[in-house]
């Protein structure tokens, strides 16, 4: 038998006041993201802010359909609109906030994995991880420097496609 270990590292911060005036501001702007959810079902609000690599700042907050699973995440809103309005242009960073309107949550919430192969999919275009910053509305805080692999680490890669 053989063991596969994976490690991952995930810098924590208490306070946003650690954090760089661009990261505080993406987490800013993720917040406000979050507060334009449609999320009438499962009451779970979720904002996504993208810098991308020309200085541009997308936020895209999760959007809810009655016909689930027809809505899309706020990773994937934004992502896409960066696809779609920015071809070419890599995502330097990521910063993700979520709240519940029926409970608290302490604990920053990674993407789902719906989310994490489409993110994924522009780390491999790009030859670049995506540095993703998580917070719950107003607690700690996470910051992943190694992309999508911290939190997908056996990813789905196109080159089992090619054989």
């Amino acid at each position: 038998m053989q063991m596969i270990k994976k490690e991952i590292e995930i810098e924590v911060y208490d306070f946003e006041s650690e954090l760089s005036e661009e990261d505080q501001q993406l987490l800013k702007l993720a917040r406000e993201a979050m507060e334009q959810a449609y999320a009438p079902y499962s009451r779970f609000l979720v904002g996504c802010t993208l810098l991308l690599e020309n200085g541009v700042i997308i936020k895209g907050s999760n959007q809810e359909n009655m016909a689930y699973p027809s809505g899309l995440c706020a990773e994937r809103v934004a992502i896409f609109y960066a696809g779609a309005n920015h071809p070419g242009v890599p995502v330097k960073t990521m910063a993700i906030v979520a709240r519940a309107k029926d409970y608290e949550i302490t604990t920053p919430i990674a993407s789902c994995g719906a989310c994490l192969q489409s993110l994924t999919e522009y780390e491999k275009q790009f030859k670049k991880p995506i540095r993703t910053i998580l917070q719950a509305a107003g607690g700690k805080i996470w910051v992943a420097n190694n992309g999508t692999l911290d939190f997908m680490p056996f990813q789905f890669n196109v080159e089992e496609l090619k054989r």
